[in-house]
């Protein structure tokens, strides 16, 4: 086998999908998952990618955490937010001394990942994938997005260009001096992606319906990120959404058609309450968000709204339903 070795812990949507394309492209990959069903399949039948065009399959190696290996060298991180501190006491021994982790993650991750592995061999990355595990071992392929790798601290060093490099095996991986920028754009859109979860309909359609409420609730997440360089990434332009900015219909428009071009037309969110039936990551997402908002004293009265409203939907103490949503706008 040719190319690097990889470690992918947490086989999902996002870790499947990047295992599934740098094994194609001749890397070793190793796929770490403690969902024993899904590992068997990938064993058995091999790590499979179903898209438009039909599906694929390439051989993987898998094994569940308590058989891994004892040695870890280049790591992808691709587990939910809520699980990584309690993921890292088992990690951080078994990292080489060379190794490193790339958090694959939504949110804000690397703090906590550095605290546990050192800030030498932490990574940040920012990623949209459209992707679903649909049944163990099977990925849905739900569009192409975004993935930038960069250093927490804004270098952009060999390794961030080594693995750019063999990420580009997935799509248009690059390499960026702000990666936190990226996270932060990112907790904007995915504040009107949550807030579509509250109900059973298209993302596209939701935020085309309810853009007033969206357009709040972005602002409110981006008035907390203050000065912080928001970047762009695939049809959002995080610039329009800052408070008082112009130009927001214009940028939901392009943000509305082009989720509509996605075969994926539901959020991982809502996927996770309403056919999976498994709590959502956000509340992890927000957190810091929420934190920092306090002691800064930036009111965001419409995502602590929201929070609450996902929470009662996920825990079954509220149906999922549009209402929510224009409940929500009562408080515009």
């Amino acid at each position: 086998m040719t190319g690097r070795a990889y470690t992918v812990v947490g086989g999902g949507a996002i870790g499947g999908t990047l295992a599934f394309h740098l094994a194609r492209a001749g890397h070793s990959v190793q796929i770490v998952d403690a969902d024993e069903a899904h590992v068997a399949a990938i064993r058995a039948h091999g790590l499979v990618v179903r898209g438009p065009d039909g599906e694929a399959s390439v051989a993987v190696q898998a094994t569940t955490p308590d058989a891994a290996p004892d040695r870890f060298g280049r790591v992808l991180l691709a587990v939910k937010a809520q699980a990584t501190e309690a993921l890292l006491p088992w990690l951080a021994p078994k990292l080489a001394p060379d190794g490193f982790v790339v958090s694959m993650q939504n949110g804000l991750n690397e703090k906590l990942i550095a605290d546990k592995v050192g800030a030498e061999r932490t990574v940040g990355a920012f990623v949209n994938l459209f992707a679903d595990v649909v049944e163990p071992g099977v990925i849905r392929d739900g569009g192409q997005g975004a993935l930038v790798v960069g250093e927490p601290d804004g270098r952009i060093t060999p390794r961030v260009e080594e693995v750019v490099a063999d990420l580009q095996s997935w799509g248009p991986a690059k390499a960026t001096d702000n990666v936190e920028g990226y996270l932060w754009s990112k907790l904007g859109f995915g504040a009107m992606l949550t807030t579509t979860a509250l109900a059973d309909a298209p993302m596209a359609d939701l935020i085309d319906r309810h853009r007033p409420l969206m357009h709040a609730i972005t602002a409110e997440v981006f008035a907390v990120a203050g000065g912080r360089r928001l970047e762009p990434f695939d049809q959002f332009d995080p610039a329009a959404y800052l408070p008082g900015a112009p130009g927001r219909e214009q940028a939901t428009d392009r943000l509305t058609a082009w989720l509509r071009t996605m075969p994926k037309d539901r959020s991982g969110i809502w996927r996770d309450i309403a056919v999976r039936h498994r709590p959502v990551e956000v509340h992890h997402h927000y957190r810091p968000v929420l934190a920092e908002a306090a002691g800064r004293n930036v009111p965001v009265p419409l995502l602590s709204a929201m929070l609450d409203r996902l929470r009662a939907v996920e825990t079954g103490a509220a149906a999922m339903s549009e209402n929510h949503l224009v409940e929500l706008e009562k408080n515009l």
